[in-house]
């Protein structure tokens, strides 16, 4: 194997080091960090393929090294952030083993159904120019944008996500990347108006959104990828 094929598998090494970091800096008191990690590796994973693409180093390991490391920093990472903000939203725990509530333990379904999304992802060969079912980079970044929402509204550590909510968000996003709908990519043939309606329309939203709002727009910004996919992209 030659020097440059190495090159996207190696950025794609840093992606999985930052979903192990993310992981880290949950457990250690720091969400801000672990969300930050999230948004880091899902910039290693674009340029891992960018990459790939640019050198023509394309290779049979290079797919099932990029599953692998999404499911730790798009499946575990944010199913970890999920968890410790069920666990802050509780006034006690729910379902107490020790100091474990096995209530919060239901954010764990994130990655269950991430590594089903990879999976058919990786057998699926429709999904080129659109995905089938959401991809794990956007829900892991939905789940990472609460802590810092949270975090510039001065209200991070504090318990605010109700945690039947957190429940009910945990599987509607579970349910969402292994549905048969259709979620639109940023693949584009030409970057032309018509045709990329969909897409252009919601890069201003969330250009506007992020400018004028900053992180409290994020939720709101990957909400509106998932409504405007449903609603408006075929």
């Amino acid at each position: 194997m030659r020097l440059k094929q190495h090159i996207p598998n190696a950025i794609t090494c840093c992606n999985l080091i930052s979903g192990c970091f993310s992981i880290l800096f949950t457990f250690s008191g720091m969400p801000v960090a672990a969300s930050i990690m999230i948004f880091v590796a899902g910039l290693f994973d674009f340029f891992d393929g960018f990459t790939a693409r640019l050198l023509d180093a394309h290779s049979p390991i290079g797919g099932d090294l990029d599953s692998l490391s999404d499911v730790v920093s798009f499946g575990v990472a944010p199913g970890c952030i999920m968890y410790r903000l069920m666990c802050e939203g509780m006034t006690e725990p729910i379902w107490p083993v020790g100091n474990v509530s096995l209530f919060a333990c239901f954010a764990f379904l994130l990655p269950v159904f991430a590594a089903v999304r990879l999976a058919k992802f990786n057998v699926d060969t429709r999904q080129t120019t659109s995905f089938i079912g959401l991809p794990t980079p956007p829900m892991a970044i939905f789940m990472a944008s609460l802590p810092l929402a949270f975090w510039q509204l001065g209200l991070l550590g504090r318990p605010v996500l109700n945690p039947y909510l957190g429940l009910g968000i945990v599987i509607l996003f579970s349910v969402m990347m292994v549905c048969n709908l259709s979620f639109f990519s940023f693949k584009m043939k030409k970057a032309t108006w018509k045709g990329n309606e969909v897409r252009w329309i919601f890069l201003i939203i969330a250009v506007v959104g992020f400018a004028v709002f900053r992180f409290v727009a994020l939720p709101f910004i990957l909400l509106a990828y998932v409504l405007m996919s449903v609603l408006f992209y075929r």
